[in-house]
Parts: structure tokens; C-alpha cells; sequence
């Protein structure tokens, strides 16, 4: 008897636990907090700042893949050519006065001391040969030729010395007051760019890899970009005609910084800053390497230096967040206008900026430092 009870208990109770169970709500699912998407402002006579607030999609040339300016590489300049001779055709004031000491003082006078002493030799050889000269002399000295074999390479030498001299003291002129400073630091194996002057922004350049070498997400170079192994993500910008003050260093060992054309090769080392100075006569792209041993992918840090107007620099340093030297003085309309009033046209400010570019103060040049 007691079992059947127990067997009925049990029954009743499994009978309202099931029905229980069915009768439970099931909790609804959280749907996601979207933020309602806000719509343009529309542009009117009583709202004239919509335009600042959203922006158009920009076509502006400063939007280049690389950040620069879109430029055409001259495959003749600013990088090796193939079946070429010599040194690179040179775009500095520098580098055409090396060039002129190269071609027309010391490949003449080695050419020449080399075809004398290769007829001397001859001479030597066939004149006093065993059978055209079968007792030998015992002349020991001679003074005229004594004097002449000791006099005439001191000639010739203070003769290279005094354009030679000329060309070290160009190399290592300081930078006047109205140059623009770039500061070069090299990495492992890298460079980074600075713009003291220019409110201190900076940019990084890594080499472009091949279509073949490059990973997921990567960029590879093309013929655009620049030659193999010498194109970078990101190009070095620089105004022609104005001096620039290049100040190197570096993060862990030592690099060199060096561009052929601009007849500049300055070492990097680490705690120390070295500097020189030059300017660029013609627009165009420049290549050049690290050309310091400096590990295992030395050779896979290359150097893109981009030459454009002034005025077109002082597009750049705007796209880049910079500011000009001279732009800081000259206060701005929505300074001195009534609030909401239109800005300059930017083709104005960059040519106004452009054109104190030269005449710009050089006290932040140790900004870098």
C-alpha cells in the first residue's frame, strides 16, 4: 500500500514539473543598440558652416598612393641607368661642381699619368732588354731626372688641391637661416622623416616589395612607384630652389644617408647629430640607399625624395597637418572677419606661404635636435 503511494506521489509530481516547464515564457533576445546614423547638414544661408562639418570626398593631388604629389619619374634621373657612364647627372650646385672636378680635372690627369707611365714601361722593357743592351750602365743618379720625378707631382697634386679644397668647403657649408630642415633617423631597417620647421610632423618610408613578396593587406610596388628595390611607401617631399639643412641620426647603428644626384652621402649614427646643406635646382624624383653596412637587410632600405615647387610644399605641409614658418604671423579670417565667415582660398594661403618659404626664419631648425 505504501508503495502504490509512493509510486503516485511521484507520478503527480513529475506531471506538474512538465507542465510547469511548458508554461515558462521564454525570455525574448536582446536586440543591439544601433546609433541612428545622423544626416548630412545641409548647406544654407543660416547654417554656412555645414560645409566643415561633412566634408566632400577629396580629389586632391596630395592624396597620391605615397602621400606626395603625383609626379612622372624621368627614368634618366635620379636613379642608375642602364649602359650609362659615370657619375649620375647631378641637381645641386654641389653636385654639378663635383661632377665638373670628376670629368674634367682628375679623370684627364689620371688618363694621362696613366698612358706616360704605361710608355714608360714599354720603353723600359724594349730599350733595355738583355739583347739591345748587353752591357749595363752603372749610372746610379741623375739629378735633372731626380728633381723632375719629385717636382712634378707636387705640381700636379697642389694643381687638383686648390679645386679640390673649394669642393670640401661647398660640401660642409652651413645651412643659412631660410633653409628648410629635414631631419633623416635611420632604423633597422627603415627611415623616419621630421619637419622641425614645419610643426614638427613626421613621416616613415619602408621599401616597396614586389607583387610577389608582398603579404595580405600589402601594397606591392609598380612602375609608378619607381624602380625595384629603390621605391618607398612613402616619399621624402622637398621645395626646389631653397636651401635645405639635413640633419641625420639614428635609432640603434649606423646608416648613411645618401642620394647620388644630390652629390649627398651623410652618416647616421646613433647620439649624434650630423648636418649639411643643399638645393635642389629641378623638380623631379630622386633615388638612393643606406650606404653604411647596417645589418642583415641593409640593402633594403632605400631613400625617395621627391623635388616639387615651393608652392606645391606648402600644399603638402597642409595635407600632412603641418604649418608653414610664415603662415603662424598672418592672423586668420575667422580671427579678424565676423564668425562664420569663408576662410581664404587655399590656392591664395599655399602661394602667400610659398612665397615667404625663402624668406622663412631658421630659429626652429634645432627644433629636431
Amino acid at each position: 500500500m505504501i508503495g502504490i503511494k509512493s509510486i503516485a506521489l511521484a507520478a503527480g509530481l513529475a506531471m506538474l514539473s512538465v507542465g510547469s516547464a511548458t508554461a515558462a515564457p521564454q525570455p525574448a533576445p536582446i536586440a543591439p543598440v544601433s546609433k541612428p546614423v545622423e544626416a548630412a547638414p545641409t548647406v544654407t544661408a543660416a547654417n554656412p558652416t555645414a560645409a566643415a562639418a561633412a566634408p566632400a570626398a577629396s580629389t586632391d593631388p596630395m592624396l597620391a598612393v605615397d602621400g606626395a604629389p603625383a609626379m612622372d619619374i624621368d627614368p634618366k634621373v635620379g636613379q642608375p641607368v642602364v649602359g650609362d657612364l659615370g657619375l649620375q647627372r647631378q641637381v645641386t650646385h654641389t653636385g654639378n661642381q663635383a661632377a665638373w672636378f670628376h670629368n674634367w680635372l682628375l679623370l684627364p690627369v689620371i688618363t694621362f699619368i696613366s698612358v706616360f707611365v704605361l710608355i714608360l714601361l714599354f720603353w723600359v722593357v724594349i730599350r733595355y732588354r738583355r739583347a739591345a743592351n748587353p752591357v749595363a750602365s752603372k749610372t746610379s743618379h741623375n739629378t735633372l731626372l731626380e728633381v723632375l720625378w719629385t717636382g712634378v707631382p707636387v705640381l700636379i697634386l697642389l694643381g687638383l688641391a686648390l679645386p679640390s679644397i673649394g669642393l670640401l668647403q661647398a660640401q660642409f657649408k652651413p645651412a643659412p637661416k631660410n633653409a628648410v630642415t629635414l631631419k633623416a633617423i635611420g632604423n633597422q631597417w627603415y627611415w623616419s622623416y621630421q619637419y622641425p620647421d614645419h610643426g614638427g610632423f613626421e613621416v616613415t618610408s619602408n621599401m616597396l616589395k614586389e607583387a610577389n613578396e608582398v603579404g595580405k593587406g600589402e601594397r606591392a610596388r609598380t612602375a609608378v612607384d619607381g624602380p625595384r628595390l629603390l621605391a618607398t611607401d612613402t616619399r621624402v617631399v622637398l621645395p626646389v630652389g631653397v636651401p635645405i639643412r639635413l640633419i641625420t641620426t639614428s635609432n640603434d647603428v649606423i646608416h648613411s644617408w645618401a642620394i647620388p644626384a644630390f652629390w649627398i652621402k651623410l652618416d647616421a649614427i646613433p647620439g649624434r647629430l650630423n648636418e649639411t646643406s643643399f638645393t635642389i635646382d629641378k623638380p623631379g624624383v630622386y633615388f638612393g640607399v643606406c650606404s653604411e653596412l647596417c645589418g642583415a637587410r641593409h640593402g633594403y632600405m632605400p631613400i625617395a625624395v621627391q623635388a616639387v615647387t615651393p608652392e606645391v610644399f606648402a600644399q603638402w605641409v597642409k595635407a600632412k597637418g603641418g604649418t608653414m614658418p610664415g603662415a603662424a604671423a598672418a592672423p586668420s579670417p575667422a580671427v579678424t572677419g565676423a564668425a562664420g565667415s569663408a576662410p581664404a582660398t587655399p590656392t591664395a594661403a599655399d602661394a602667400a606661404a610659398a612665397e615667404a618659404l625663402p624668406a622663412a626664419s631658421g630659429s626652429n631648425a634645432t627644433a629636431g635636435q
